[in-house]
């Protein structure tokens, strides 16, 4: 079981926001790679989050519905569809379940309940608090971001003017009673109003991976207070963790800064693939912007740049370049390459907390037996080309997830040659230069691309 925080659909997610999708993506695909059975849920937020991540101020999909005058379920089903788009164009598996806070009300206000008749919740003027100090009392809190509660509570009680209905600014809202002003909002035994944030996530991920699941994952800013009220909140109705393996990604900069749309420092997944921005040099392919998310590991801070692209992109051509060769490396009665213990190696870098930089780099120590190989440096024999094969495009294309849109690429540069001398043949007849308009048919011709002349103009194609 493995659940990881999905989008807040107000907005178009930048690359920053991908990342995690990508890196638990890639941690998906290898746990399908080894056998296991994965149910992956990531869930949609579609009501509830607040500005700032607050329990005050405006839903961010309502705020957006206000901007755009549209209905809120339509900003949520535009900015649904723009995610699913972006995550199709970098090959991200869809996860086994994609549940959406609305369709989840009933089961939230249960879970509610059941918080306060454990005595770690209290109704305040229609809304619905979690009593952080009193659940402090007999368990612990902040562990997972390392804050320790004392200092939480001494913080909270600098800050406690203007809280309204808060016992504490360290509590955090299970339900909100809706201002006359909101738009979005249902009945509840409280007030009419909206389910808190954090609920939202507890409530999805226990109706479909159980109280007790195997890895929840998210971005490192999720740490707290996200996840450390998801504890809370999970661990009270339970009595026990819900989770054996929190697993976090860290930020993606840009510009030396963290990408974050308030801040207007961020770049978005079409503007990479079209080049229609103002931070890199040219457009690149998603495939070269995946293998880029994967020189770090998911853990580490990672900064994206145009040289760091760049490099990536003649990392990827690099290995395509190579896998392509595969089927054409001819075989010997003796290996010299070591091809067990390479494989070892790939598992061990991935087994190490998914360790896709080791990885990469044994893969191009696969691309260097190939080149040894080609070049009769080393040799190998027709079995353990099989293994070394097929280890190669397992964990190039089923793991990493990577595909092969080098040929794509060829093809846009070949139809923009062809387009260029198809040109020059025009200009050529039309000044009755008809040696040189033949000589570039017929050399088209004899690389098989053929030219057809009609009404329309010249077209092409190829044998």
């Amino acid at each position: 079981g493995m659940y990881v925080c999905g989008p807040t659909v107000y907005n178009d997610v930048h690359i920053g926001n991908c990342r995690t999708f990508i890196s638990f993506d890639v941690i998906y695909r290898y746990l399908l790679h080894q056998g296991y059975k994965v149910r992956y849920v990531r869930n949609i937020t579609d009501v509830g989050h607040l500005e700032n991540d607050a329990d005050s101020g405006e839903d961010k999909i309502a705020k957006k519905a206000k901007l755009e005058n549209l209905e809120p379920m339509e900003i949520v089903q535009k900015y649904t569809n723009g995610f699913h788009d972006v995550m199709k164009a970098f090959n991200v598996l869809p996860p086994s379940i994609e549940p959406t806070a609305t369709a989840h009300l009933v089961e939230q206000i249960e879970t509610t309940q059941q918080i306060i008749d454990k005595g770690f919740a209290y109704v305040s003027n229609g809304s619905v608090y979690f009593d952080v100090e009193k659940f402090a009392k007999s368990n612990s809190y902040g562990e997972l971001s390392g804050r320790k509660i004392d200092e939480l509570i001494s913080a909270t009680r600098e800050n406690l003017d203007g809280q309204d209905d808060k016992k504490s600014s360290l509590d955090f809202a299970l339900w909100k009673k809706a201002s006359p002003e909101h738009i979005m909002q249902w009945n509840s035994p409280w007030s009419k109003g909206f389910p808190g944030w954090h609920l939202e996530c507890s409530v999805m991920s226990t109706k479909y991976l159980g109280e007790q699941f195997d890895i929840h994952g998210g971005g490192m800013d999720l740490k707290f207070p996200h996840h450390e009220c998801e504890i809370a909140q999970s661990r009270t109705c339970s009595g026990h963790d819900p989770v054996n393996y929190w697993m976090h990604t860290n930020m993606l900069l840009l510009n030396g800064q963290k990408m974050a749309k308030s801040t207007g420092n961020f770049i978005l997944p079409d503007e990479i693939l079209t080049g229609d921005n103002k931070v890199l040099s040219k457009a690149f392919s998603a495939s070269v912007v995946r293998f880029f998310n994967m020189q770090a590991n998911y853990r580490s801070i990672l900064d994206f740049s145009s040289d760091a692209l760049e490099a990536s992109e003649k990392g990827y051509l690099k290995l395509m370049d190579a896998l392509s060769s595969l089927a054409n490396l001819s075989t010997q009665n003796s290996s010299s390459i070591n091809i067990s213990e390479w494989k070892q190696k790939c598992y061990a870098a991935m087994n190490d907390d998914f360790n896709t930089p080791v990885l990469i780099s044994h893969l191009f120590e696969g691309v260097k037996f190939i080149n040894q190989i080609k070049e009769d440096k080393a040799s190998i024999t027709a079995e353990d080309l099989v293994i070394f094969a097929t280890t190669m495009n397992a964990f190039v294309f089923d793991v990493l997830g990577l595909l092969n849109d080098v040929k794509e690429q060829s093809s846009d540069k070949i139809d923009g040659v062809v387009a260029l001398l198809i040109k020059l043949r025009k200009e050529a007849r039309e000044n009755k230069e008809w040696d040189l308009s033949d000589q570039i048919r017929d050399e088209l011709l004899a690389i098989g691309i053929q030219l057809k002349d009609g009404r329309e103009g010249t077209t092409y194609s190829m044998s």
